[in-house]
């Protein structure tokens, strides 16, 4: 089984997406590279000092293990030229040779937006995630995002809420134990569990490191459509996805925001330098001209249940409001319409920006 040495193989950090398909041109099969001599190796159009390096390292790699720990983290592995092999992806220069995953890749997936942004958001931020992302998800577009903390998460569980579909893409192996950031371990099983999908260009025991992440936003980019930013820094690692997607010949959008926010310099940035406005979620399928809405936006009609609700209801809106505006407001006591809106976010009424400040769902 040849997929076997394709997994040896990644293991060798030298062995990058170019050098596989020297391998692959020179070859019959990747057992053979894999067994082959430094003379073999060279001819195939590896330096010297690369194949002194893969000799001396894959002596301490053995393929059928590997291809095992696959099988106990319920891990699968696709290459390049698997007819299942994302199409968007294998457009860019830079594909990877291999892919590793957890769940199922789907024909819907040549449909996808990447949601990405800063770590540290603002409400503002938010609320413009909650409105837009849900908005796409019913029009059944796939979400892809980074797993990272802030916008990427937020990206991913919005879309996991409105029952659609998303694909992470990590910065490290996909062994449980080193999915990252480690605190959105239990988000990633959510994403397996809802029918999405964890992708990752490293082994499952490779562990997170500091450069990976960047070079992994290339896939992001280069998975979708395009790629929306809500919210970044004027040296956001958003704006790299950003370059990838501009590089990769795929359309740039941004979430304009507030100058004197840091937050929004690079957002402002992109569309200075012409990334599309965007609004709302029209802004991007009508640039997309996507077509595949299998619902229309409907404006949600909320109902109270009972005559507190009916009365916070009269205050909640699209625009956060905190909770002390609540109070004063409402003239309802601080112990009823905290109480209340428990209840109303467990029931979806409601969402909680942090802070204490709340809009409608």
């Amino acid at each position: 089984m040849d997929l076997k040495y394709w997994i040896a193989f990644s293991y060798l950090p030298e062995i990058g997406s170019n050098r596989f398909r020297k391998l692959l041109n020179y070859f019959k099969s990747l057992e053979l590279a894999w067994k082959a001599g430094a003379n073999e190796l060279k001819e195939a159009g590896l330096d010297e000092k690369i194949v002194e390096k893969i000799i001396l390292k894959r002596k301490a790699i053995n393929p059928d293990e590997k291809f095992e720990i696959l099988n106990k983290e319920n891990i699968k592995a696709i290459t390049f030229n698997d007819p299942q092999f994302p199409k968007l992806l294998k457009e860019i220069d830079s594909c990877p040779a291999l892919l590793f995953y957890k769940g199922d890749f789907q024909k819907q997936d040549e449909f996808s937006l990447a949601i990405v942004g800063t770590r540290k958001m603002s409400l503002y931020g938010k609320q413009i995630a909650l409105k837009i992302v849900k908005d796409l998800v019913q029009t059944n577009l796939v979400i892809v995002s980074g797993l990272a903390k802030g916008v990427d998460s937020l990206a991913h569980q919005i879309t996991i809420e409105s029952s659609g579909r998303t694909i992470a893409v990590l910065g490290s192996g996909l062994a449980k134990k080193n999915i990252y950031p480690f605190e959105n371990q239990n988000l990633a099983q959510k994403i397996i569990e809802q029918n999405g999908l964890l992708i990752s260009e490293y082994p499952p025991e490779i562990t997170p490191q500091k450069y990976f992440f960047p070079y992994r936003n290339r896939i992001i980019s280069g998975l979708t459509l395009g790629t929306l930013i809500i919210e970044a820094p004027e040296k956001s690692g958003a704006l790299i996805t950003a370059r990838y997607a501009l590089e990769q010949g795929r359309e740039i959008f941004a979430v304009p925001g507030n100058v004197y926010n840091l937050n929004s310099v690079g957002c402002n940035n992109l569309i200075k330098m012409g990334g599309k406005l965007v609004n709302d979620a029209s802004d991007i399928l009508d640039a997309l001209n996507f077509v595949r809405t299998v619902k229309p936006f409907v404006k949600k009609i909320i109902k109270p249940s009972n005559k507190e609700e009916a009365e916070l209801l009269k205050y909640l809106s699209e625009e956060p409001i905190h909770v002390d505006k609540l109070i004063e407001f409402s003239k309802l006591s601080s112990t009823t319409i905290n109480s209340v809106l428990m209840m109303m976010e467990i029931n979806g009424k409601i969402k909680h920006l942090g802070g204490m400040y709340y809009i409608l769902a």
